[in-house]
């Protein structure tokens, strides 16, 4: 691999470290903090939580139609996610919280799918898409960053400080990509005429969109609320934010490692597998609060939603190369969709029975339905191509 091409991969890394790491992911082990130094209760968090991915939908609603000036445009929404980040540490106005998470949410549902796109159409030119998977670790890396980071400068600056810091290094994480991206030059997209072979509403496709739509509102329950509810198990308190930086360095080689597995072993197979260790994982924490059941629970979070985001965008591009922001775009947005209404729900149940392990126990059943859609939208799905494949052989 030359120095340009390990360059793009870094580039679309960073890109996702300050989009999805940061940006998003921060907000998890800050909550904690803003929670006791402001006074907010967990379901007004859950609102601050489901803005952000409200903006998270539409913005990557929005990335599936943009075909031209893919590289301009990322970058300028990377600038403005950097901004938002700052701002949050700057006011003390919920009505601007609400704001700058909505922005926060649509510039990296942006960010996401055109960084993926750009990095991803790059390697399959250059025939290098075993490479593919690298890019996803961002998110993990950004993670581990922000479980590190926030624990150390909250001691030191406060919360608002902890949200500047983060902002500083996301736009040093820019400048990095700016640098590495000089030379690049990303060609516009041709719309793609639609026919049977490019209608991505046909066969197994939307079994896979409508299976990672269910991921996304399971998933982010633990995402949103994980350091929140080991906080607040007392004997547990002191491993909160350890508990993200687990998350974080689990996430960073499950990329890499599950698109290594899918390219030996059946894709669907390896699916399976990653959504039932994530139920197995959600539902840890209700059968059992010590160290190591809340530890292992985070680990097989960050080691099996990353892997899902990867094998699921990275599959959906193998059954439609050609139209690489498109779907990306749709099966973002479906999860995007699932969860806006996730930690909205997690805070209603958590509130109603007074407990954490209402919307755990919720958050492990919606992704085990998950786990259902994709076995038997798969089986379907090959059982009608098969008999169109004989009525064919018979005609």
């Amino acid at each position: 691999m030359t120095r340009q091409h390990a360059g793009v991969i870094f580039g679309g890394i960073l890109f996702l470290v300050v989009a999805m790491g940061i940006s998003r992911f921060a907000f998890t082990p800050i909550l904690p903090f803003m929670r006791v130094d402001e006074g907010l209760s967990f379901e007004v968090a859950g609102w601050l939580a489901s803005s952000n991915y409200v903006g998270y939908f539409v913005g990557a609603l929005w990335a599936g139609f943009i075909y031209r000036k893919k590289k301009q445009l990322v970058i300028a929404n990377v600038l403005i996610n950097v901004t938002s980040i700052i701002i949050m540490g700057l006011t003390h106005s919920f009505a601007l919280w609400i704001i700058l998470r909505f922005i926060a949410g649509a510039t990296g549902g942006i960010i996401f799918v055109l960084t993926s796109s750009i990095v991803m159409d790059y390697l399959a030119a250059n025939l290098l898409t075993r490479w593919s998977g690298y890019v996803f670790s961002g998110i993990g890396l950004g993670i581990a960053i922000s479980g590190l980071f926030v624990p150390f400068l909250e001691a030191i600056v406060s919360w608002e400080g902890t949200w500047i810091g983060l902002g500083i290094l996301s736009a040093l994480f820019l400048c990095t990509t700016l640098f590495l991206w000089r030379n690049i030059h990303v060609r516009d997209a041709e719309k793609v005429m639609k026919t049977d072979d490019t209608n991505i509403w046909r066969g197994f496709m939307p079994w896979l969109i409508a299976a990672y739509g269910l991921e996304g509102l399971g998933y982010i329950i633990t995402g949103t609320f994980l350091v929140d509810i080991i906080y607040n198990i007392e004997d547990l308190r002191a491993f909160a934010g350890y508990s993200w930086v687990v998350v974080g360095l689990a996430a960073i080689p499950s990329a890499p490692l599950w698109m290594h597995l899918m390219s030996r072993f059946s894709t669907i197979t390896m699916m399976a597998i990653a959504y039932a260790l994530q139920v197995f994982g959600i539902l840890l924490p209700v059968l059992s609060q010590t160290v190591w059941s809340v530890l292992l629970s985070a680990f097989l979070f960050g080691f099996t939603f990353v892997g899902l985001v990867t094998m699921s965008t990275g599959y959906g591009r193998q059954l439609f190369p050609k139209q690489s922001v498109f779907v990306v775009s749709m099966l973002t947005t479906f999860y995007a969709f699932g969860q806006i209404v996730g930690p909205v729900i997690a805070s209603k149940l958590e509130t109603h029975f007074a407990s954490f392990k209402a919307p755990l126990i919720f958050a492990g059943s919606i992704v085990a339905l998950a786990l259902v859609i994709l076995l038997v939208g798969y089986w379907w799905s090959s059982r009608a191509a098969e008999k169109e494949m004989e009525a064919g052989e018979i005609v």
